[in-house]
């Protein structure tokens, strides 16, 4: 007797099984997870070490303090001849500080005793090639420095003797939500210079702590030549930015962070990097594609960088070692990667609109590139499973914050970049009268099922020169004159108000964690603009005026204290991130929308003009308390609601079999508020 075969349905990879829409692109998708086991398996030598063992590199290349004297190593495999030279030997060739390349590797070497380097001597590589030589620093240095009359930059012996001996050795970050405030070391204090580490520390961290945010993301930390790049040109990709302080100062701060409980993610640039040739690593040793991509792709044509081959192992390994360095040597929670939509597009999706989810898998997209990304994601978790990633991407790819199990590339999250364009365009293009709930609601929420995301209603990418933050699209010139209280016109009064709906609708929607670019949240004025010659070299604009947020008699402490207010209430919420967003109302007409996260309702009148008595809605039966009213008069409002007030929900016998009744409440004019269920 024949048995009957049973058809089975094949089983799809979980991206396409969350999302039913990818199945016509599943064979890509595999292919590139697929790809990266591949890469994993040449690189752990077929399993038989761990990622993170190969990911060492920063171990062994640079320049390395033994028990007897030192070692240097360094990757150029097109130099023919290569030296140290430094305050050690008068910046003179000389054969004791000679390199030897090892035998069959594009690798050199040079050992020295224990006398001929000392802390804080200056130093570069002096390098020879086929048709010609220069200085270089090293690519692995760990300290780089820059005299501050000549303005040149060298590598620097570090080796303290008295090594950073950190307080807190262990620290898992809150997630529920993460609560992220962007900062920039240098640019982190009222007066008109370079701030520090330790200034950053004392004064700056303190403020964050008592804001509510549990995470700081530090931009600009890996050396740049230019200050004025925001840290985005690196060119040393090992060192902590010497203006700034020292590595130890750095190390400090981080420490402190972690024994106040606040999670310390980097800012990590590997998208690309400067040009410069002596400071970086655009031609170390006479082959400009060492590191980098040839031909059409070597230069990335909007940023006047140069573009990482992520197809060659070296590269890989130089990318990878950072990133474990970065973790293990001053204990970074995780990275925030930048320019990852550059990094996944040949195109570097410019000049691409992305309307369909054929524009994600149409063979224009770097699959070295995605898979060095799926790697170093399972890297970075793989040296501490509590790390943070986050991806910085346009495009809206998916997958990439998902599982890599799933076939995605393995990211915490994703930053929500659609929710700050949308803010921009609604403020410049629709009168207060025309904005609409349901759109608002829709981008806020807007993500993929299974992946997490950090919203933000504005970055450092909207504070820049050229650009608006918020508070100057709705208030603009008036902030210099009506932002003392008491003083206010109309339109100080309406960015007030607007300001903190905004970040309210947003932060009250999330799903993963919440930005803010430090001093937005109490409306800093003017826009970030670095030293350069266009204006005089001038650090006005490069600085954070707290003290207007310090100062009683403005109304910038108000959007501040509203901001605390509203972080404290959403983290009064247990697992927020995993309370489901229910909507309760919308009307268009109105400009009224609510909605319920667990015990916190939430609550919106956009209309500029129309305040609503007893607007009803439907919710569980029960009594709230108002916990946030953007209108109370300590946040500028008008203060038009008793706050306390219990609001008791009325009976309606349609509704029994549900358990809700009839909430009603009093809705001024352009506000919000939080009720929480008793």
């Amino acid at each position: 007797m024949k048995t009957m075969r049973k058809e089975t349905t094949p089983q799809h990879i979980g991206i396409v099984a969350h999302d039913p829409y990818l199945e016509p692109f599943e064979d890509a998708i595999r292919g590139r997870h697929e790809h990266a086991l591949w890469k994993l398996d040449q690189l752990t030598n077929g399993g038989k070490m761990k990622l993170s063992d190969f990911a060492n590199g920063h171990a062994y290349y640079g320049l390395h303090k033994l028990s007897r004297g030192w070692v240097f190593r360094e990757w150029a495999p097109n130099a023919t001849d290569l030296y140290l030279v430094g305050d050690f030997n008068d910046w003179k060739e000389n054969d004791r500080y000679r390199a030897h390349r090892i035998e069959g590797t594009g690798n050199w070497e040079l050992k020295l005793s224990e006398k001929a380097l000392k802390h804080g001597d200056l130093y570069k590589m002096r390098v020879r090639w086929n048709g010609g030589e220069g200085e270089r620093i090293p690519a692995w240095t760990r300290r780089v420095v820059q005299d501050e009359e000549t303005k040149i930059f060298s590598a620097q012996v570090w080796n303290p003797e008295r090594p950073y001996v950190w307080k807190k050795t262990s620290f898992k970050p809150k997630r529920t939500p993460l609560l992220i405030y962007e900062c920039h070391i240098g640019m982190g204090q009222d007066a008109e210079k370079v701030g520090s580490y330790r200034e950053f520390r004392e004064n700056v961290l303190p403020r964050i702590i008592k804001d509510g945010y549990n995470c700081i993301q530090i931009m600009a930390i890996q050396e740049h030549p230019y200050y004025g790049s925001f840290g985005y040109h690196v060119s040393s990709f090992f060192a902590a930015s010497s203006r700034f302080g020292t590595p130890e100062e750095l190390k400090e701060l981080i420490d402190e962070a972690h024994r106040k409980g606040v999670a310390v993610i980097m800012d990590i640039v590997h998208s690309h990097a400067v040009k410069n040739e002596v400071e970086g690593l655009g031609n170390l040793a006479g082959d400009p594609n060492q590191f980098f991509y040839p031909g059409d792709r070597h230069e990335h044509p909007a940023w006047d960088s140069l573009c990482f081959d992520y197809g060659k192992n070296e590269v890989v390994h130089f990318l990878l070692s950072n990133c474990k360095y970065w973790l293990d040597e001053f204990h970074f929670d995780g990275f925030r990667f930048d320019g990852v939509t550059s990094m996944l597009y040949y195109s570097h999706g410019l000049g691409e609109a992305f309307t369909n989810y054929g524009d994600y898998f149409n063979g224009h997209q770097d699959d070295n590139a995605i898979c060095y990304l799926t790697l170093a994601n399972k890297l970075i978790h793989e040296v501490n499973p509590n790390a943070i990633t986050i991806a910085e991407e346009v495009s809206g790819m998916p997958g990439l914050a998902a599982r890599f199990e799933d076939g995605g590339y393995g990211f915490d999250y994703r930053m929500a970049m659609n929710i700050p364009d949308y803010w921009i365009k609604i403020i410049k293009e629709l009168p207060d009268e025309q904005w609409k709930p349901s759109s608002i609601f829709w981008e806020v929420k807007n993500r993929r099922a299974d992946e997490r995301t950090i919203s933000y209603c504005e970055s450092h990418d909207q504070a820049l020169v050229g650009d608006k933050t918020i508070i100057f699209r709705l208030i603009d010139a008036d902030m210099y004159w009506h932002f003392r209280k008491g003083d206010e016109n109309e339109p100080a009064r309406r960015g007030i108000a607007l300001h903190k709906m905004i970040r309210l609708v947003t932060a009250a929607a999330i799903n993963g964690g919440y930005l803010n670019f430090m001093g937005n949240e109490f409306g800093h004025p003017e826009w970030i603009d670095f030293p350069r010659e266009g204006n005089g070299w001038s650090y006005k604009y490069a600085r954070r005026q707290w003290n207007l947020v310090d100062n009683k008699e403005l109304c910038y402490h108000w959007l501040g204290d509203f901001d605390r207010e509203m972080l404290s209430v959403i983290k009064s919420q247990r697992n927020f991130n995993n309370t489901p967003v229910q909507e309760i109302w919308h009307d268009d007409g109105d400009q009224v929308l609510a909605f319920m996260r667990g015990d916190l309702i939430f609550v919106f009148n956009f209309s500029p003009v129309r305040s609503f008595t007893d607007y009803g809605f439907l919710v569980p039966t029960g009594s709230y308390e108002v916990v946030l009213d953007t209108d109370n008069k300590c946040f500028g409002g008008n203060g038009f609601n008793d706050d306390s007030v219990v609001h008791l929900t009325n009976f309606d016998p349609l509704y029994v079999a549900d358990r809700k009744e009839w909430l009603k409440l009093y809705l001024p004019a352009r506000s919000a508020l939080v009720l929480r269920k008793n």
